[in-house]
Parts: structure tokens; C-alpha cells; sequence
């Protein structure tokens, strides 16, 4: 598969996060052109503010794989990702991160800090935003427009 039939299947567990209520974001873990793993957020339903969809899915594919350390493996996620989010993927020694649209109040790889970029950090993550930007974006823009 490639990157685009990755983003897609994280599409489809953001919009079933947002079908049980939480903010939209999916994410899916491949490894060796196989996925891991595949989550959406599940902070509310899990009453766990670290339940951000990519640590959900860092936590599975690391069960998966019997491994803490993730190398050669890529994240796929429908947001720019977060500082916490951004750091478990560091620790996990994630090789690539792709990801749809950014996240302009909260993205820690480009908008708003660049976690990955730190010159101080002795792991480097290949990173490809924007695929999909407008569908990732689309979904987060219907998802709180309900809301408000």
C-alpha cells in the first residue's frame, strides 16, 4: 500500500472516533508494508487525556511486535501531531511520520514547535504532512461545527 491508502484508513478511524463522540483524529502504525496497528482518539471514553489516537496506536503496535522500539515503522495520522504525541514517537524510535492536516492551536512538528527538529535529540523522524490535508481538515471543521 502506499501513503495515501495508509492516510485513508486513518480517516476511517478518525470518523469513527468521531462517531463515538471523540475529537476526530485516526491513526495507523505500519511496519514492513503491514499494519500494526489502527486507533482513534479515545480520550473521552477512556477518561484518559494521554488517549490521543497516535498513543493508543503506539501502545498496540508495540504489543503487536513484542517491542517498545518501534524502528523502521511509520505513523499515519489525520493531525499534526502534539508535544506528547511528537515525543512518544521519538522514544519509540518511529522512522517516518506522515500526517494530513495541520493542527494550527496545538501541531509540534511544524505549527506551532518542531518537536523533531530539536538539535539536542539523538533520533530523527522523516516527516511528510499534508497528504489528504483537505479531507483530515474537513473532518475536524464537521466535527466541531456540531458543537458549536
Amino acid at each position: 500500500m502506499d501513503d495515501l491508502a495508509y492516510m485513508r484508513m486513518a480517516l476511517a478511524e478518525a470518523r469513527a472516533a468521531a462517531e463515538k463522540g471523540e475529537v476526530p483524529v485516526g491513526c495507523v502504525i505500519s511496519l514492513e508494508d503491514r499494519v500494526v496497528a489502527c486507533a482513534g482518539n479515545e480520550t473521552i471514553s477512556a477518561c484518559d487525556p494521554s488517549a490521543h489516537a497516535e498513543i493508543v496506536a503506539l501502545r498496540a503496535a508495540a504489543k503487536t511486535i513484542g517491542n517498545y522500539r518501534l524502528s523502521g515503522a511509520t505513523v499515519y495520522v489525520t493531525v499534526e501531531p502534539c508535544a506528547m504525541c511528537a515525543g512518544a514517537m521519538i522514544q519509540a524510535r518511529i522512522a517516518r511520520l506522515v500526517y494530513g492536516c495541520d493542527d494550527p492551536k496545538g501541531g509540534a512538528v511544524q505549527s506551532c514547535f518542531e518537536i523533531f527538529s530539536h538539535p539536542a535529540l539523538n533520533h530523527r523522524v522523516e516527516v511528510l504532512g499534508g497528504v489528504l490535508a483537505n479531507e483530515c481538515a474537513r473532518a475536524m471543521q464537521a466535527f466541531f461545527a456540531l458543537r458549536r
